[in-house]
Formats: structure tokens, sequence, C-alpha cells
């Protein structure tokens, strides 16, 4: 569960909780990691790179994300998903709401142990 850890890395804004983590028996050396992300009204998480590729899927209220790969900053409403891939950088990862929770489930697929978020 090492990863869970280093998936909150104390500066997410919210709460970051572990819902499963496990080895990929058909792809070695790789494991499927899934968190929700709870930010309050306002919540952000600093500028981040992920370890492998994560993709993400908005539970309840608006999200706004931009990745260095894959444009400007958008605003991603429940039920709507991104993706990061390998290597880019997380630069804006928010509540679009000043007045009520959101939460995200992401999903990661990267090396056995990694270090699954780095904050820059």
């Amino acid at each position: 569960m090492a990863s869970a850890v280093a998936a909150t890395g104390g500066k997410a804004g919210g709460d970051v909780r572990l819902i499963a983590e496990e080895k990929l028996p058909n792809v070695p050396g790789k494991s499927v990691t899934a968190v929700v992300v709870s930010y309050p009204p306002g919540g952000r998480t600093a500028p981040h790179r992920h370890a492998g590729r994560v993709l993400a899927y908005v539970l309840s209220a608006e999200v706004r994300s931009e990745n260095s790969a894959t444009g400007t900053a958008r605003v991603y409403k429940a039920g709507e998903t991104f993706f990061e891939p390998p290597g880019s950088a997380h630069l804006v990862g928010e509540n679009a709401s000043a007045s009520e929770p959101a939460s995200l489930l992401a999903i990661f697929i990267a090396e056995d142990g990694a270090e699954l978020t780095r904050f820059d």
C-alpha cells in the first residue's frame, strides 16, 4: 500500500482514499491502483506528475484540469473522463466550485511499487 501514501503526497487539497491496488498478472511488473480524490469547495492540487498512465472519472460536481500533453484547462462534469499520459505534467487540478465539494476516481497503471504522484 506504499503507493497509496505516495498518491496523497499530503498536498491534495482534500482527501485521497485508496480503493484498490492489484498487480496485473498478464503484464509483469505493472500494477493498477484506484483512488478517490475528494476536493472541498475551492480545493486544489499543487502541480505534479504521475507515474505511468492515469484515467480520471469525475464522480461528483465539476473538476478543472489541465495537463501539459492534452491542452488548456477544462472543466469536467460528473460522468466525464480525462487521461494523463506518462511523463506529462498535471498543471491544474481543482474543484471548479467555491461552494460545493467535488470528487473523482483516478485509475493509475504504473510500475509495481512506483511513487504515483510527485509534486513539483
